[in-house]
């Protein structure tokens, strides 16, 4: 279902203190709602007589599931939904406004439990972030931890506590501080405090959170230019250096997706996803033993829901993929059809960054420059190393990087000698 759906959805936010806790606006929606979704615990909290005319349905199983189908059934209907606290926090709000569009969602929302746990905390808002792992695997939590930085983590499950904590320790941040809070805002309110050391075999509770000041080891910077060490790899591996220059002809912005091609290890791909906020990357390997490697790295480095497999050889496995805002070709440049494919497939003003070690793919980057345009370029790197009781110079190979912007319809039209071919 799209924007275009008749189906009017409000979204009631009901915080801990439970139907005591809904606003006037709040009451008056569920008042005049013609069908009453929630959980059971929220359908539970609203009495008879506040939604008299209602029909009750809880939520399909799996949600994302049945949701369809239980909206077309209410189609026409004054349907309201309950939801805990901020509805767009991980919530049911954000999921029925990527279903039914922002026309068709009213939203009525509560204080959110991130909202509560900064005010026990006494910490600003700028000063900390907040971490969802709801619905979502604890690797992501990896990617935002520095020392010193403030997490509130929603956990959404009793477990939750116990595998922030395992991730902690594993990381190296084992001292870091944790404070479990749960029923914020009720009566059953509660606070336990501790360290992640201290913290893995601990039960939390379903209705809560975790926030962490994280202590001990620095992380990783989200700059691009992680060690070498930091990936599992065969050796194919762009080296940091030239992956730092990579990353940066990329120019990742907010919420853009990248096609890394012949991914290796997917140190591009998930050095773009650890970068601005919301990039997203689909790494494109035909080694199925590399294609293991980068989920693994992925799920390593903090970003395995935001970078996707995609196993096979370009460019028959770039058909049908969603559109990419730039590419980046580590591998096959040489191969008829990959780079064409690859132009191809990039919008008007995204980028193709391509590298080349061989003698025979920097004679194709150079070509594509010729017609191109763009910039070519060439890294030379030595590496300081060992020469028995000395010290001297050790080259990496040199590696060939060619970067065009995909010119607008009128751009394409000027003339070569007139303007900027780049």
């Amino acid at each position: 279902m799209g924007p275009e759906s008749r189906v009017r959805v409000t979204v009631v936010g009901v915080g801990a203190g439970g139907w005591a806790s809904v606003d006037p606006a709040g009451r008056g929606a569920v008042h005049r709602a013609d069908v009453l979704l929630g959980g059971p615990r929220h359908l539970a909290m609203v009495p008879d007589a506040a939604a008299p005319a209602a029909i009750r349905e809880t939520w399909p199983s799996p949600l994302l599931d049945g949701l369809d189908a239980l909206l077309e059934r209410h189609d026409g209907r004054n349907v309201v939904a309950l939801a805990s606290g901020d509805p767009m926090v991980s919530g049911i709000g954000s999921t029925l406004v990527r279903r039914l569009g922002p026309d068709a969602v009213r939203v009525l929302p509560a204080v959110s439990s991130a909202a509560l746990a900064r005010a026990r905390m006494s910490w600003p808002a700028e000063g900390c972030a907040v971490v969802t792992l709801v619905g979502r695997g604890t690797d992501r939590l990896r990617r935002h931890l520095a020392r010193g930085r403030r997490l509130i983590v929603l956990t959404g499950d009793a477990d939750g506590p116990a595998a922030v904590a395992r991730v902690l320790v594993d990381e190296g941040f084992g001292a870091s501080a944790m404070t479990l809070l749960a029923e914020l805002g009720g009566p059953a309110e509660s606070r336990r405090d501790g360290t992640a050391d201290g913290m893995l075999g601990v039960d939390g509770a379903a209705l809560g959170l975790v926030c962490v000041e994280c202590r001990g080891a620095r992380g990783y910077s989200r700059a691009p230019g992680l060690p070498d060490d930091a990936f599992e790899n065969d050796g194919q591996l762009s080296r940091r250096p030239i992956r730092a220059a990579a990353v940066s002809a990329l120019a990742p912005r907010p919420g853009e997706l990248l096609w890394d091609v012949g991914a290796g290890a997917g140190s591009v791909g998930i050095e773009w996803a650890r970068g601005a906020s919301g990039c997203r990357a689909l790494a494109i390997e035909r080694d199925a033993g590399r294609a293991d490697a980068v989920r693994r790295n992925a799920a390593r480095l903090g970003v395995p829901d935001l970078v996707t497999v995609v196993e096979g050889a370009a460019p028959d496995a770039l058909a049908g993929l969603e559109r990419p805002d730039a590419v980046f070709v580590g591998g096959g440049g040489s191969r008829p059809g990959v780079l064409e494919a690859c132009w191809a497939a990039v919008p008007a003003g995204g980028r193709l960054v391509a590298h080349a070690v061989t003698l025979e793919t920097q004679a194709v980057l150079a070509e594509w420059h010729r017609a191109h345009g763009g910039e070519l370029l060439r890294y030379a790197v030595d590496v300081a190393g060992p020469i028995g009781a000395f010290t001297g110079w050790e080259p990496m190979r040199p590696v060939v990087q060619w970067c065009g912007v995909k010119p607008t319809a009128a751009e394409s039209k000027q003339d070569p000698e007139e303007g900027d071919r780049s």
